[in-house]
């Protein structure tokens, strides 16, 4: 599996103002490349690198392997277009970024992030220090602060591509690097797990995980973000930005904790994992006003991911299961029945009686299905015909 590893770096105000132009001349020539694929409809790297290749090097003052990474972020840049364009992510529903998307070319920010190969940059783990081409020349010892296990993972897994990152007035450089998959152990049974607004997790095992702070949080950051944007200035606008970011480093951070809890727990007892398939949700439920930013700042679709690659690098089993019914439906008796969920948080079976937590409910429910299809998943593939 890939994995990205985030280092700090530590320049000098001179290496700084190197590195700084050099992110502005290597985003200037994206942009230029942007306008030639576009005009041209070229779409293949080889073909637009043909097309550019000496210009960008002339023009910009460029390398020869900073305007191939150059050109290759361009092309990607246009291939996730296209892909999320086919996928119906960008469509007339969103006319303007809809527009904005097909009618013009690709634009790049000044400080666009760039990436890096061996040949541009190296590492010296032992000195913490990274050697990197700029415009002005090579820059040497530049530090950088990682930890121990960051370290580690850069030294013995660290593969590819580096991008040089400007974000917030500090420099990072974020590392791919390539670990093998651990062999995925035969599970004894699974830990279900369901996610929701009000309980973010709740485990199977009655392990349950409230949201009741986060959302006090996001609340509390909604009533600064309007009194902020009243104000209507530049000031105003730089500390909403923030804010966001605060925000979403605070919902990360709790993902984080969460999902690790739970793999660790997984792999400790031998068990599998498994949770609800909750994609297009925003699609298929129907809000009042009032819940359309608490469904929208639901950070589901991250704590599963989490889950899953937390998982994946443990070696727990995993799985997402039908999420049709799970509250609803009785784990004793299998009745399912809108009545047997009278609120929101309990949970009582019309036909036999079986009462609990509704979100436990859901999460024996989860476990029950991963257990039914893990026996779909490892069934060995039946022989074909014998030929005559």
């Amino acid at each position: 599996m890939k994995l990205v590893v985030q280092v700090k770096l530590l320049p000098t105000p001179v290496q700084a103002a190197a590195l700084d132009a050099t992110l502005r001349a290597c985003n200037r020539a994206a942009d230029q490349a942007s306008r030639v694929a576009y005009e041209t409809g070229v779409t293949s790297r080889n073909d637009l690198q043909k097309a550019v290749y000496t210009d960008l090097k002339a023009r910009y003052a460029l390398s020869a392997q900073p305007v191939v990474r150059v050109v290759k972020k361009v092309v990607d840049a246009y291939t996730t277009l296209r892909a999320n364009l086919k996928a119906g992510h960008l469509g007339p529903a969103d006319s303007k970024r809809y527009r904005r998307a097909t009618g013009s070319p690709i634009a790049f920010r000044p400080q666009a992030a760039q990436p890096f190969d061996d040949r541009c940059l190296s590492w010296r783990m032992d000195a913490r220090t990274v050697s990197i081409w700029t415009v002005h020349g090579r820059l040497k010892n530049i530090g950088f602060a990682a930890s121990p296990d960051q370290l580690k993972t850069l030294v013995a897994y660290r593969k590819g591509e580096s991008d040089l990152i400007f974000r917030d007035g500090k420099w990072f450089l974020a590392a791919t690097c390539e670990i093998p998959d651990p062999e995925v152990f035969e599970p004894v049974d699974w830990i279900g797990v369901d996610r929701g607004i009000v309980n973010l997790a709740t485990t199977s095992d009655n392990t349950n995980y409230q949201g009741q702070r986060l959302s006090r949080y996001r609340r509390w950051q909604a009533r600064k973000r309007a009194e902020l944007q009243a104000k209507k200035t530049r000031s105003a606008t730089r500390r909403l930005a923030r804010r966001g970011k605060r925000e979403h480093r605070h919902a990360t951070h709790m993902n984080h904790v969460i999902s690790k809890e739970i793999v660790s727990v997984a792999q400790r007892t031998g068990r599998g994992m498994a949770v609800e398939e909750l994609g297009g949700v925003r699609d298929r439920v129907r809000l009042r006003r009032d819940q359309r930013g608490t469904l929208s700042a639901w950070p589901f679709h991250q704590l599963g991911q989490h889950l899953a690659y937390k998982a994946r690098r443990a070696g727990v089993p995993f799985l997402e299961v039908d999420p049709a019914y799970t509250s609803q439906r009785c784990p004793r008796c299998g009745h399912t029945g809108r009545a047997n969920r009278p609120d929101r948080d309990h949970f009582r079976c019309r036909r036999c009686g079986l009462a609990g937590p509704a979100d436990l409910v859901a999460g024996v429910n989860v476990r029950d299905r991963a257990r039914s299809a893990w026996v779909f998943v490892t069934m060995p593939v039946a022989p074909g015909p014998t030929p005559a």
